[in-house]
């Protein structure tokens, strides 16, 4: 944690402790509802360590991550996603079950996109994130957390390394 987040009451923290707990109950709603996943595809970046995470505690060894872009910096983004290389072999999830895999469903649209792609591509899909804000355009089928707050996760609340 930075000085600035300790000192920003407008952000919702979370550790790498929490994170471990949260993939865990991630993993069990999705146990739960009854929907046995072929494979797990993260939405890279933010999604990577949850898809992980999750496709561990979920037993899935078939993964697979699509790269989009769409933050810039903080609540700073590009006029719409943009999917970027390389780029997530498509035709592979036709008529496979998959669980999308996201950090947060901030104003959905990236989820929105991606779910969308991967369901002409011929896939079942759920969507799973570990937030989802209320101004978002998909409410994910299964989400840890809610909240209106910026998220400092712990993976990206330091600054790139440069020595």
């Amino acid at each position: 944690m930075t000085i600035d987040e300790e000192h920003t009451p407008d952000r919702e923290i979370l550790g790498w402790d929490e994170f471990g707990e949260a993939s865990r109950e991630l993993a069990a709603q999705v146990h739960g509802s009854g929907f046995v996943p072929d494979m797990v595809v993260a939405i890279a970046r933010g999604g990577l360590l949850l898809a992980g995470s999750v496709a561990y505690a979920l037993d899935v060894k078939s993964c697979g991550a699509i790269n989009v872009e769409f933050y810039t910096g903080v609540d700073l983004r590009l006029a719409e996603p943009v999917l970027l290389s390389p780029m997530l072999d498509t035709p592979s999830v036709s008529g496979q079950k998959v669980l999308l895999v996201d950090d947060v469903s901030d104003s959905g649209r990236t989820l929105a996109m991606v779910l969308e792609l991967l369901v002409k591509a011929g896939a079942d899909v759920r969507s799973l994130c570990l937030y989802s804000k209320p101004q978002t355009v998909l409410e994910p089928d299964f989400v840890w957390r809610r909240t209106s707050k910026w998220i400092a996760f712990p993976w990206s609340s330091l600054p790139p390394v440069t020595v």
